[in-house]
Parts: structure tokens; C-alpha cells; sequence
């Protein structure tokens, strides 16, 4: 994770701290924490966090490490850190370190780095450990990313990740910062099954969007031939910043932890429906609801700010 010590912060830093602490916090209680804060943030990062995770002084731009830190993978040779080319999200936001963190996280990790010579964030793919990913053509095929088409993609993704089946959405939400990542509208919570955001309805801001993904979903199947269940989950509609502007506030954008599914919500009316579907998809781990406005007025959520090392099996 990142410490969000970047002065965009400022005009909520109290809000935006708090949250990431009690994010941070939550996943603590079952798997280690490691946080990245530059040289001038570390000192108030570990005493925001007071024990709750190592924080590495290191060049770091952001919190979204989902897209700048290294996707683990196993491979032939082992376990690696894959890593890739950082742009800004299409060169909308570009702070200073922030392509220098996959190269930092793959040193912390003890694993070797395996890097890509193209641009690719962890939001923009969802995969589901047995060769099949979820992505949008709206954010992998975009010309801000190198405008690459289908067949390419699936070259690079098979190539970087293993990935042998590639199910095509069109777009993400409307109001994203990063180009429809498909983290805010369809997730896998275990191979063959997947949860997609479901419209609350024509008021809702991602309506069009969300209908699109329902039938793009429908009858999908996996790599291994499998029909893949596809579980709606609410969408809680408008969720606004202070400003008014509408944020991609979505429920999808859950972080699957070893002991817990950390999940956000948003003060909607189906805050307590969604987290009842991912209760039911994850019978072995708790469902912790935290509230994420004060990090999702930002553009991303719990899923955007982190970035797992799964403990590999010898035999991987």
C-alpha cells in the first residue's frame, strides 16, 4: 500500500487518514501490511499507523498501487513479480515516483522481476487463478495506452499472466478517473464464479453501462470450458464528493484478505445488501464494511489501494 501523503489530499487529509488507518488496520489482523510513504511522509505514517504495518520510505507518488506496484504471478521458473509501464492512467495524473514503485515493491518482495514493455494497471484485468481475466476495451484498448486490439492483448495477457481465456466488457463506470477499470464493475470471487455491478436502476449514472455488462456476461464461460455463475451485485448509485461531482463508488471494489473481505460502502441504502452477497460468496472469511468516501473522492477504492503477494505454493 501507499501512504496518501501527496498534497492533493489536503482538503480532507483527516477524512482520507483515518480511513486508510482503519483499511489498513482491518487487514493487519491476518496477513502483514507493508506501506510505502516518501522520506518526508514516513515519520507521520507510523504514527497514524502505530504498529500496524512496516512503512518503507521509498519514491512513491500515490496510493493506488493496484496500478503501479508488480502483479505476482507463478510461473514455469516460480513465483515473480510481473511488471509493467505506468502512464498516468493515459497521462491524466502523473506523480513523481510512481513509476519507479514496481520496480521498489518487486525488490521488497525477495522475488524476482519480470518486466513488460507495455502499459498495463492492475485494476484494468481481474483474473481467476485457472487462465481466464475480465477486462474492458475501454481501458486496455484506449489510445492513451497504445491503442492495441484484441488480438494483441491476448498475446500480452497469455505472455505476462497466464491468462488463457479473455472476457471483453466495453466499458467500466462512467465518471472514472482511469478510463473504466473493470475492478468498479465485475470481480471473480473464485474460479467460475463472478459477482457484476447491477444498476439500481435508469437514475442510475452507470445504468447503460451496467446493462451492457449484464448481457456481455451472460452464457460467458471460462478457460477450463466451465459456464461461469454470474452474481449481481447492488450498484449504490450517485454517490457524490463534496463538490457534487459524481465518484466511481462502487462495491465491487472489495480486498480479498486471508481472514476477511474488507469491503466499501457509502452511506447508500444497499450498503448492507451488498456486503450480504459477498458474505454468501465468501463463506470462509468475514465481511468487514468500511466507509470509503473519504478515499473514493480520490477515484478509487479498497481494491485500488493495495496490492497482494499470495504466498505461493512450493509446487507453483
Amino acid at each position: 500500500m501507499g501512504w496518501p501523503g501527496h498534497d492533493w489530499w489536503d482538503p480532507h487529509r483527516a477524512e482520507t487518514e483515518a480511513a486508510f488507518v482503519a483499511l489498513v488496520r482491518a487487514i493487519a489482523e491476518g496477513e502483514a501490511v507493508h506501506v510505502l510513504a516518501r522520506p518526508e511522509w514516513a515519520d507521520a505514517a507510523r504514527a497514524a499507523l502505530g504498529g500496524a504495518a512496516t512503512v518503507h520510505p521509498a519514491r512513491v507518488g500515490d496510493v493506488w498501487l493496484r496500478d503501479t506496484a508488480p502483479i505476482f504471478v507463478a510461473g514455469p521458473d516460480g513465483p515473480a513479480a510481473a511488471t509493467f509501464r505506468f502512464n498516468g492512467w493515459g497521462g491524466k495524473y502523473l506523480y513523481a515516483g510512481d513509476t519507479e514503485v514496481a520496480a521498489q515493491v518487486a525488490a521488497l518482495s525477495g522475488l524476482p522481476a519480470v518486466d513488460h514493455a507495455f502499459t498495463l494497471e492492475g485494476g484494468g484485468v481481474d483474473v481467476d487463478g485457472e487462465g481466464t481475466a475480465i477486462t474492458t476495451r475501454e481501458c486496455l484498448m484506449n489510445p492513451n495506452r497504445g491503442g492495441a486490439d484484441e488480438a494483441v492483448w491476448a498475446d500480452r495477457l497469455r505472455a505476462s499472466l497466464g491468462v488463457e481465456r479473455v472476457l471483453w466488457l466495453d466499458e467500466g463506470l462512467a465518471f472514472d478517473h482511469t478510463d473504466g477499470h473493470v475492478d468498479g464493475v465485475a470481480r471473480f470471487t473464485a474460479p467460475g464464479v463472478a459477482v457484476r455491478v447491477a444498476s439500481s436502476g435508469p437514475g442510475d449514472p452507470h445504468h447503460a453501462r451496467l446493462e451492457a455488462i449484464e448481457r456481455a456476461l451472460a452464457g460467458a464461460t471460462d478457460a477450463r470450458g466451465r459456464a461461469i455463475e454470474v452474481v449481481p451485485l447492488p450498484s449504490p448509485g450517485a454517490v457524490r464528493a463534496p463538490d457534487g461531482e459524481i465518484m466511481p463508488a462502487s462495491y465491487a471494489n472489495f480486498y480479498i484478505a486471508n481472514h476477511a473481505v474488507i469491503v466499501p460502502v457509502f452511506g447508500a441504502p444497499t450498503d448492507d445488501a451488498a456486503c450480504g452477497v459477498l458474505r454468501d460468496l465468501f463463506p470462509g472469511r468475514r465481511v468487514v464494511p468500511l466507509d470509503a468516501r473519504a478515499i473514493v473522492v480520490g477515484g478509487g477504492a479498497f481494491h485500488c489501494t493495495t496490492q497482494q503477494q499470495p504466498e505461493f505454493d512450493a509446487d507453483a
